[in-house]
């Protein structure tokens, strides 16, 4: 791995940085009280349960139990190890570390194989790049995306390129440089020929449009043709490196203008994100030209709440809006439609009708994603026949069913209830039959999840609560965790005899801590623990609401039901040897036992 950092140099790091300035670039958070809110980013929720620590420097999830320090946090979302989120952490707040220390610079799978790729492809990106601004052999596809109405500026925000007309020049171009053919076939730069060791150029004469990752790595590339050929746009194949059902378009450049103004606009396609971006939508982000994908609502989700879905206005617009909708609702976000007329799509209706039209005609004018759906069901009904107008009717009344808002409900039915001349009274008895109907379906399956839940369940304490010994010794570790005299404390009085397992390693860790002669600080014992799952008990026993002083009597109250379950267990044990003394009929052996019983039950009380 390399020379190993002094400590010394990793708490320095570590104190340079605000763990709530980190982990708000992942996670949307939200003040309340000392610490901060969000939806956690290690599993989905649509109601926040993630929690972060300023004071302490530390996070927790108290839904799926993650925690631990900003290094813990880095390694956990990006997949990166120890040194890699020591590394991530230095270069942002500009700490050099020294030059022997050697820091893989990819994530957590096969550094050797996976650096290449992404070296390659931020190479071939530059080289690309330059092509098309620098030389004649770009100059048509210069032109044309000039003539399509790009500026200078837009090319070089979005590292437009051009690659040449040849089968060979990237191939001869990367192994001059060292990148083995077979690995770059692997990142899908080349192309293999069938049953043979040659390899060919997978770009040819195409304007080349970088495809990053969420952090800012060039993973891929989609690649239009200039003249007539097929594909119109030919793409990246998946790889290690690219996963397109994960991944959003422009999303490393919008992240910063979606946390600013609490909303991302949602497209098709990479060509509407860089059209809108250019007309003063900074917050654009597009699907891979795929249907929205519940891995890329997840990233949106930690995000940002509020989502505008700026699709084609042509059918098949219309039903990939519907669906998208649908994914987005599910997950807890607030969902609204730019309906774009005439059939067009946002680049189309950018370049007829202007940035400035765009942005206060289509953005800026988005509608509820109910008002959508009132639309979406009227196309292709003949409102004036009867059958179309029950039908449309019916399909309306099943999408206020599931409006959570009663208020909501309330005016779509009055709408309804004007433009058909039905009486309230009829649409809202029909509308509780609809409710009743959803509800039994919904019943069904929330039984069928509660059966499965109550088996996986039936073990834990009822209402979630933890026996008083249990309490007690998390208690006492949260003090010990704040004080080192009460941890001191804690060792002459108990040592290691912690009943629960977890309890007792964080004590012998906490013990050696403080003999090191290390502060009290939550964060920076986090950093000393061997594993992620002593780390989220940890942080978890950290977030408990304690007095900030502490009497003795209380300590010793802990101290107490820590070591009285212990001679529980042990009354437990004598009495079933009494019973068993007893079915044997040794009935002077269990007279002896059942009076070490007494003794133990007067030293419970004493």
């Amino acid at each position: 791995m390399g020379n190993r950092l002094p400590e010394e140099l990793i708490e320095k790091v570590h104190q340079s940085v605000d763990i709530v300035d980190i982990v708000s670039e992942y996670v949307q958070l939200k003040k309340q009280g000392r610490n901060y809110f969000g939806l956690c980013p290690f599993h989905g929720e649509s109601t926040p349960s993630f929690s972060v620590s300023p004071d302490k420097q530390i996070f927790h999830c108290f839904g799926c139990g993650a925690g631990g320090n900003v290094f813990s946090f880095l390694m956990q979302i990006e997949g990166v190890q120890f040194l890699q989120a020591v590394s991530q952490v230095a270069e942002r707040t500009n700490i050099e570390l020294p030059a022997t220390t050697q820091i893989p610079e990819t994530t957590g799978q096969n550094n050797l194989e996976l650096q290449p790729m992404i070296d390659a492809h931020d190479l071939l990106k530059k080289f690309y790049h330059h092509l098309l601004v620098n030389t004649k052999e770009g100059q048509e596809a210069y032109d044309y995306l000039l003539n399509r109405g790009f500026s200078k500026e837009v090319i070089d925000k979005f590292e437009i390129g051009y690659s040449l007309n040849s089968w060979e020049f990237v191939k001869k171009f990367l192994a001059k440089r060292g990148f083995h053919p077979e690995i770059m076939d692997q990142a899908g730069l080349l192309v293999k020929k069938n049953e043979t060791n040659e390899y060919f150029d997978r770009f040819r004469n195409r304007i080349m449009f970088p495809i990053h990752d969420h952090h800012g790595h060039v993973v891929a590339f989609s690649g239009r043709v200039l003249g007539n050929e097929q594909p119109k746009y030919l793409n990246s194949p998946e790889t290690k490196l690219f996963n397109k059902s994960k991944l959003l378009y422009n999303f490393h450049q919008a992240r910063v203008h979606i946390r600013k103004y609490q909303e991302a606009v949602l497209f098709e396609g990479f060509a509407d994100v860089i059209s809108a971006v250019e007309s003063g939508v900074p917050n654009s982000i597009a699907t891979m030209g795929t249907s929205l994908t519940e891995e890329q609502v997840k990233v949106l989700k930690r995000n940002v709440s509020d989502v505008i879905i700026c699709y084609d206005s042509d059918q098949a617009g219309r039903e990939a809006t519907m669906r998208a909708a649908k994914i987005l609702t599910k997950a807890g976000s607030k969902v609204k439609v730019a309906v774009i007329p005439d059939g067009l799509d946002p680049d189309d209706y950018i370049k007829k009708y202007g940035s400035e039209k765009f942005k206060q005609d289509v953005i800026g004018a988005s509608v509820t994603l109910m008002s959508f759906k009132m639309q979406y069901y009227r196309k292709g009904k003949n409102l004036q026949d009867e059958g179309d107008r029950l039908k449309y009717i019916e399909e309306i009344l099943k999408e206020i069913a599931v409006l959570e808002s009663p208020v909501e409900q309330e005016m779509y039915v009055k709408q309804l209830s004007a433009e058909f001349s039905l009486s309230i009274e009829v649409l809202k008895d029909q509308l509780s039959r609809t409710e009743r109907k959803s509800q039994q379906q919904q019943f069904s399956k929330y039984e069928n999840k509660q059966q499965q839940s109550r088996k996986a369940t039936s073990s834990r304490p009822k209402n979630g609560l933890l026996p008083a010994f249990h309490n007690a010794e998390r208690m006492i570790i949260a003090h010990m965790l704040k004080n080192s005299d009460i941890a001191q404390k804690i060792l002459d009085q108990i040592g290691l005899m912690f009943n629960i397992e977890e309890h007792r390693a964080i004590a012998t860790y906490l013990y050696a801590y403080y003999e090191e002669g290390n502060p009290p600080n939550v964060s920076l014992f986090l950093g000393k623990l061997p594993n992620n799952q002593l780390s989220e008990v940890v942080s978890n026993i950290a977030m408990l609401q304690i007095n900030e002083e502490v009497t003795d009597q209380e300590i010793a109250d802990y101290v107490k039901q820590v070591l009285n379950y212990q001679k529980l267990l042990m009354i437990k044990e004598k009495e079933t040897e009494k019973l068993e003394a007893e079915r044997q009929r040794e009935f002077v052996q269990a007279a002896k036992i059942a009076m070490e019983i007494v003794h133990l039950k007067r030293a419970l009380k004493s």
